[in-house]
């Protein structure tokens, strides 16, 4: 089709749609009188309006009354040929017209360099469409649907058994995904070991870190995948070498990137795309290290106003997953209420509520030196869109050498007590002494004044 839109094509698309109630309704959500030359456009306003008020089109000869245009009745001249040329030329017509539009709109805002308003522009332009995804039927095929998700989900284990468990199968593309924890808690560690787990899966992944290195994290990601420490990997290059280029063969890519801090979406989208483009290939999995150190592109805002950044942040990132079709995980803060705390709710959240909504995975992470000294660390799973799992906990194995976080052996988790093991042995040990016990050997205990929470936080700094 000719992109010269003349006056006569814009007149055809009146008669079409005014011909057939059905073609209207279809195209009715598209259909912007700024599209059309000026001598229809009070045409087109009418006809929506009438519409609007009286749920039907009008007749051609109020058409011509109200705005002089006279159109043409091809009601039965109609063929099914001729609607589907209609719609497929429609369509083109309407995106055409608001892309042009959008473009004339983009030029002050580049002069004043708002990159992201003017990306938004475009992108809502070229995304005008008649509906062709008209969802599930939900009577339709059930087994099919119900394989479907287990095929997903089997797909994108994080290499932890037991994390997987909790999520029926683990991360899935398209979702926002988000480690929670307080400062040193380990959040990046997680999304390191996540990382080399889905690159030896044979996924192509990219890990972008807002505060370490590249050379930090990738000396990390050594340790983690030789079992030595930081300090033998500085010892043992040679050695390091060997080991890597013999994992990378069956591996998939593994791309670490820093980037400034107050880095935003339009910054990690160019990244990505210029990185596949050079390498051809397709990323399967993206982490970024982490959400809090970002900038929002849909509005300004103060860097100091946590909870307007924080909220557009975690916005553009979900919608870059889905957008991507990719399995992405990202990081936050806990905030200060939360230091002394051995379970999480949704009040440490730094930044406040809006994070949480938008996350599909919220997984709060329990780490204090002691617990990594005795060679764990606690997961809390604060929110799962897909699963049961909200409230679980359960211990993984933390290698303070290597850096390596894995699952628990068997053994390991019957000594342990289960999934809950940590927390529920601090709950045990903070119950009131029974009577006729030595008050002497459980001083935690003198005090019948002191609540159960104020009993586990000193537990907790008696044991560090």
């Amino acid at each position: 089709m000719s992109e010269d839109y003349t006056p006569d094509l814009q007149k055809l698309y009146l008669e079409f749609l005014l011909a057939d109630k059905d073609l209207f309704v279809r195209c009715n959500a598209i259909l912007e009188s700024s599209y059309f030359d000026r001598q229809f456009r009070d045409t087109v306003d009418f006809v929506k309006k009438h519409a609007e008020e009286y749920q039907d089109v009008p007749m051609l000869e109020q058409v011509k009354a109200v705005s002089g245009v006279e159109i043409q009745d091809v009601s039965n001249k109609l063929t099914i040929e001729h609607k589907n040329w209609f719609m497929d030329n429609f369509e083109q017509f309407c995106r055409h017209k608001a892309l042009a539009a959008a473009i004339l709109e983009s030029a002050d805002k580049l002069e004043n360099k708002e990159y992201g308003t003017v990306e938004g522009i475009i992108k809502k332009a070229t995304e005008i469409g008649l509906a062709k995804n008209f969802g599930t039927d939900y009577w339709e095929d059930p087994a099919g649907r119900i394989q479907s998700i287990k095929d997903n989900r089997g797909q994108n284990t994080t290499g932890w058994e037991t994390f997987d468990r909790v999520l029926y199968g683990g991360f899935n593309p398209g979702e926002l995904n988000i480690f929670a924890g307080g400062s040193g808690s380990g959040k990046s560690l997680f999304m390191q070991n996540l990382a080399l787990n889905w690159s030896l899966q044979g996924k192509n992944v990219v890990y972008i870190s807002l505060e370490l290195s590249e050379e930090l994290c990738a000396m990390r990601l050594d340790a983690m995948l030789t079992g030595m420490s930081t300090k033998d990997v500085m010892k043992n290059s040679s050695d390091v070498e060997l080991r890597v280029k013999m994992a990378s063969k069956k591996a998939g890519r593994l791309q670490v990137i820093q980037m400034k801090n107050g880095s935003t979406i339009n910054d990690i989208k160019a990244y990505l795309r210029e990185y596949q483009i050079q390498n051809n290939i397709h990323v399967d999995a993206l982490l970024v290290d982490y959400l809090d150190l970002m900038m929002p592109i849909t509005v300004k805002v103060n860097p100091s106003d946590q909870f307007i950044k924080d909220k557009f942040v975690s916005e553009e990132l979900r919608n870059l997953a889905t957008e991507l079709g990719i399995l992405f995980v990202t990081a936050s803060q806990l905030n200060r209420s939360a230091v002394d705390e051995i379970e999480f709710d949704h009040s440490h959240i730094a930044g406040g509520i809006s994070k949480i909504n938008t996350a599909d995975n919220l997984i709060g992470i329990f780490s204090s030196r002691a617990m990594r000294e005795r060679g764990r660390v606690q997961i809390q799973f604060m929110k799962t869109r897909s699963s049961s799992g909200v409230g679980s906990k359960l211990d993984l194995k933390f290698n303070m050498d290597s850096l390596r976080i894995e699952d628990l052996e068997e053994d390991e988790q019957q000594d342990d007590g289960g999934v809950t093991s940590i927390y529920q042995k601090l709950k045990t040990k903070s119950t009131v002494a029974p009577a006729g016990e030595n008050v002497a050997e459980n001083n935690m205990n003198a005090n019948p004044q002191v609540d159960a929470t104020d009993r586990l936080k000193s537990l907790l700094r008696k044991s560090e």
